[in-house]
């Protein structure tokens, strides 16, 4: 159930209301809004009964959620979510470039790729520091190392960092380390770690599991939103099909599903989803028309010596003809409106 507050309601019967929701055996979840704020009702095992609140001072109405997943739902919030971190702003209209190598390698492998995608306009780096590989004998990262060189390339071009969380044991680790903690494919339904990435304070990058419904991501995403954290960045990085010709398909219709059902922002991982260089440029072009709030790219500068994934690493200069192609794509787009 969600309760709407009116538009002049004070502070203090919105936390009277609070109150009561939660003398009542509920859990209040508070959502601001541009123009009010939201109370989400929830834990309750059976229907809400309206008038229990109705009649309190500053509630405009209660509306049934139809939705499995609550606080994720364009039901509960109207709005588009914007995650900031500081001048970084996904969401907000201009697409959020992230970039970088697949596994962080060396300080001065980051530190070139990183100076190099920031004057092609990205704005976060990404990299691996520890890294789920499918093989146990393959590179799994460098760990605590690649997080420090991770905070060195920050501290030295100003990018925000993305990498990856692999288990609670080292959430406290990547989260004192980077801007955004990612949730790759394989922990999508982690619920141990989802769980404690909703009391994370940074944003979370949110990849949709490789064999995932829609309704099954974002009720992933709940799982996070329902401990408190809101600021969520849901990543489409390809699903698992018959098709050989590819790693994964990335599905550039859950884009428009995604946006009616849920207020998050959505970005794709192009480089994933193709698997090979060739299909990166095309897969990024595609999600560009498609209006994603950003896409995961990864670059590196001597991709035939990767220790992952450098069969579809774009090399630095193809990065920034391409990031322009991405910006051009998305600017003719949005001034031609949608159909």
């Amino acid at each position: 159930m969600l309760l709407v507050m009116k538009q002049n309601a004070t502070q203090d019967q919105i936390d009277d209301v609070i109150e009561r929701i939660e003398a009542a055996g509920f859990t209040a979840r508070p959502i601001p809004g541009g123009h009010r704020t939201a109370i989400g009702i929830l834990h309750n095992k059976g229907a809400v009964d309206p008038a229990r609140f109705q009649g309190l001072p500053g509630v405009k109405e209660l509306i049934p959620v139809t939705r499995p997943y609550k606080l994720v739902s364009r039901e509960t919030k109207p709005e588009n979510t914007v995650v900031r971190m500081g001048g970084v702003a996904i969401g907000e209209g201009r697409p959020v470039l992230m970039a970088g190598p697949c596994a962080v390698e060396s300080l001065e492998q980051c530190m070139a790729i990183g100076k190099s995608v920031k004057e092609s306009g990205a704005e976060m780096f990404r990299g691996g520091a520890f890294k789920p590989r499918t093989s146990p004998y393959s590179f799994q990262g460098l760990g605590e190392e690649g997080l420090k060189i991770l905070a060195a390339v920050r501290e030295e071009t100003g990018l925000k960092i993305v990498t990856e969380v692999m288990d609670n044991e080292t959430f406290d680790l990547v989260e004192e380390y980077s801007d955004m903690v990612q949730i790759g494919t394989r922990n999508m339904q982690n619920f141990a770690l989802l769980r404690r990435a909703g009391l994370a304070k940074k944003p979370v990058m949110l990849k949709r599991g490789m064999s995932a419904t829609i309704e099954e991501w974002l009720m992933a995403a709940e799982y996070i939103m329902e401990r408190g954290n809101d600021q969520i960045v849901l990543c489409e990085r390809g699903i698992r099909t018959f098709a050989m010709h590819s790693r994964n398909t990335l599905d550039l219709s859950a884009i428009t599903v995604v946006r009616k059902e849920s207020h998050l922002p959505v970005i794709t991982d192009p480089s994933h989803a193709g698997g090979h260089r060739c299909q990166v440029g095309p897969l990024a072009r595609a999600s560009a028309a498609m209006g994603v709030d950003g896409m995961m790219i990864e670059v590196h500068n001597d991709p035939a010596a990767a220790l992952s994934d450098g069969g579809q690493s774009l090399y630095p200069h193809q990065f920034s003809k391409l990031a322009q192609q991405i910006f051009d794509i998305h600017d003719l787009v949005r001034t031609q409106g949608e159909i």
